[in-house]
């Protein structure tokens, strides 16, 4: 079970669809500006791919070849349908700000990549996991995109955690004393700036973490 963890955990980091392959980028930048709705699209992102992946994986035996890229459109396309109506019917002011990006999962590629590259390829149990595991690193980068431009843009942080918790949650709001904010950072520009810091940092503790593998391979 360890061995799994670490294998995962080392495929979220290797293979991040944001970071590494940047994929999915517009949904990515355009709506997080604050942790919670890069939270809340990322949960809902990683529940489409994980459903879309069994879905697909579960009927790879009757869909014809000949159609299987519409077909898979039309199973993306209901669970994120399905999200959409549940997001609006419990979460309504959450779903409110986070607009048409909600049903823009659809158009992202790293779901339909995994349904064709892997899920109509492989077992059930392995789709799922595939589908865990690219869903959970795009949720990664899309909690730090949203935190680095939260903190840097208001000088906040859990700003309107009570849209997705209650509105008790909203006293766990964390504010720095003294600092206005940066408001570039929540303008579109922003996103790009702090994606590009992500993917290199990224890049560097990668470089880094192979120095230090290499460097104990050859030791022994």
């Amino acid at each position: 079970n360890t061995l799994m963890a670490n294998a995962a955990l080392k495929k979220i980091w290797n293979d991040n669809a944001g970071l590494v392959q940047l994929l999915g980028l517009c949904p990515l930048l355009a709506v997080t500006n604050t942790l919670v709705n890069g939270l809340t699209l990322g949960l809902a992102t990683l529940f489409t791919v994980v459903t879309t992946n069994t879905l697909v994986a579960s009927l790879r035996h009757w869909i014809p070849s000949e159609v299987r890229l519409p077909i898979f459109v039309v199973v993306i396309g209901s669970t994120v349908g399905a999200i959409d109506l549940l997001l609006e019917a419990g979460f309504y002011h959450l779903h409110s700000v986070l607009g048409l990006f909600v049903p823009l999962i659809v158009t992202n590629c790293v779901i339909i990549a995994r349904a064709e590259a892997f899920a109509s390829r492989n077992t059930v149990a392995a789709a799922a996991a595939d589908g865990l595991i690219t869903g959970a690193g795009f949720l990664f980068t899309l909690l730090a995109l949203g935190t680095l431009r939260e903190i840097a843009g208001t000088g906040a942080l859990f700003s309107g955690l009570g849209l997705l918790f209650g509105t008790e949650a909203d006293n766990f709001r964390i504010a720095i004393p003294f600092y206005p904010g940066f408001i570039p950072a929540m303008l579109p520009v922003g996103a790009f700036f702090m994606l590009a810091l992500l993917t290199a940092a990224h890049k560097k503790i990668s470089a880094s973490a192979k120095g230090a593998e290499h460097q104990q391979t050859g030791h022994r």
